[in-house]
């Protein structure tokens, strides 16, 4: 009877180490789907991230407060190599330990993960223990992972997590947090050419406008937060000749003059740009094409019944007395669509005045 009560016992012991397996199982299973479908959730929050109407520094920002919202990591930190520095990109960690985080490239630790692009896992065994990198601190961190971040095998930069917690990262999946890395590095892909675009805007040393590329970095922001708005393009016609027949001090002065009347005249809400050599761009944000008419009418009105003295390095001993630059213009509007690429838009006006060689009035298209 004892036998057998026994016997009975190590079955029912057997079955339910069995059964306690398979629930593990399944619950490893639910974990692995469930980080998966992070994943893509994640994926897709930035790739809604990447298309909003946001500066690229603040792009990156948004990407690294989803990583911590969607992983719940205690503090991530991304730091891009530019070619001359280590710039952090995006950080939840206080400003007091950026020198620390903008320099572990520079450690031993991780000179090894950055030359193999392999990831780094460094842990504390103890409370009263910290990790190589930690030079002032104890208490932030007590377990970190560091990604070097490649794009076409070129490194760009490394992306570090790091958790209060010894041994926090010891039953991570790692493939997911590769994957993460992965979404990191596209982003930073997708998000380069803003950049680039952002940081080459220059300020006319004439006429104080900012360069075409603000039309497509900042200027588009401000645009797209309307439906529609009306863009317009004019050009000096005759530059060219004043600049031949007086002098192109004279046609800088035409230049300066012009831009001075209309950043007089119109509203701060609106976008006024040098956008190549005699050609300027307005982007009227809001306004319907139709009602731009009577301003630009007047506009044009105005500069052509400009009379800009000829400045003296300019002139000879035979020259008139009261010499004057007489500046012609042709001006085209057209309508653009929030969202759209302002750029195209931009480049069918060009095209649309660099075929008006006459003084004409004013052209919508």
């Amino acid at each position: 009877m004892i036998i057998a009560v026994i016997i009975l016992l190590v079955v029912i012991i057997g079955f339910l180490m069995l059964y306690n397996m398979s629930v593990y199982k399944k619950i490893d299973v639910y974990k692995n789907v469930n980080q998966r479908i992070t994943s893509l959730n994640v994926l897709q929050e930035f790739m809604d991230t990447i298309g909003e109407e946001k500066s690229a520094d603040e792009k990156i920002r948004k990407i690294n407060e989803i990583l911590i919202e969607k992983y719940d990591i205690k503090y991530s930190t991304i730091v891009v190599y530019t070619g001359t520095e280590y710039t952090i990109k995006a950080t939840n960690v206080d400003q007091k330990h950026w020198d620390t985080l903008r320099n572990l490239h520079k450690e031993e630790i991780f000179k090894d993960s950055i030359q193999t692009a392999t990831p780094k896992y460094i842990t504390v065994d103890r409370e009263g223990e910290r990790l190589p990198y930690q030079k002032l601190e104890f208490g932030r961190a007590k377990s970190a992972m560091f990604f070097p971040l490649y794009i076409d095998n070129i490194y760009i930069g490394y992306w570090i997590i790091e958790s209060g917690i010894p041994h926090d990262f010891d039953n991570v999946d790692t493939t997911i947090l590769e994957v993460v890395k992965n979404n990191i590095i596209s982003a930073l892909r997708s998000i380069e050419k803003q950049g680039v675009v952002e940081n080459i805007v220059r300020t006319d040393e004439f006429t104080g406008l900012k360069s075409a590329e603000y039309l497509y970095s900042e200027g588009k922001r401000l645009i797209d937060a309307y439906a529609t708005s009306a863009i317009c393009m004019f050009k000096i016609v005759n530059i060219a000749d004043i600049n031949e027949n007086i002098g192109r001090h004279t046609g800088n002065a035409v230049i300066t003059e012009i831009s001075n009347l209309i950043k007089n005249n119109i509203s701060d809400e609106y976008i006024f740009v040098r956008y190549m050599g005699p050609k300027f761009v307005i982007a009227f944000s809001g306004v319907e094409v139709n009602n731009v008419a009577d301003f630009m009418n007047d506009i044009k009105q105005k500069i052509e019944s400009m009379e800009v003295p000829a400045d003296e390095r300019d002139l000879y001993e035979d020259d008139e007395e009261n010499l004057t630059a007489k500046p012609k213009i042709n001006v085209v509007v057209t309508k653009y669509y929030k969202g759209t690429q302002i750029e195209g838009v931009t480049k069918k006006l060009e095209e649309f005045l660099d075929n008006r060689t006459e003084e004409n009035a004013i052209n919508y298209i």
